[in-house]
């Protein structure tokens, strides 16, 4: 599982623009949570981390891979 910390996401909607970016990402199987109140979203898979900060920014949020 990949951590990734969202910067910018103020509403739902924000969680799921981030959710449905991550989800396109080559190598993600599922997205496990986008949470709104601690700006974490869980990926799961073997996705590229470079791949996953450059799709959450493109949405229009700041994203660092945690773990």
């Amino acid at each position: 599982m990949t951590e990734i910390k969202i910067e910018g996401m103020t509403c739902q909607h924000c969680v799921k623009a981030v959710s449905e970016a991550l989800s396109q990402v080559a190598g993600v199987s599922s997205v496990a949570a986008v949470d709104l109140e601690t700006g974490v979203a869980r990926v799961e898979g073997s996705p590229d981390s470079e791949a996953l900060v450059t799709a959450v920014k493109n949405a229009g949020y700041q994203a660092k891979v945690l773990a």
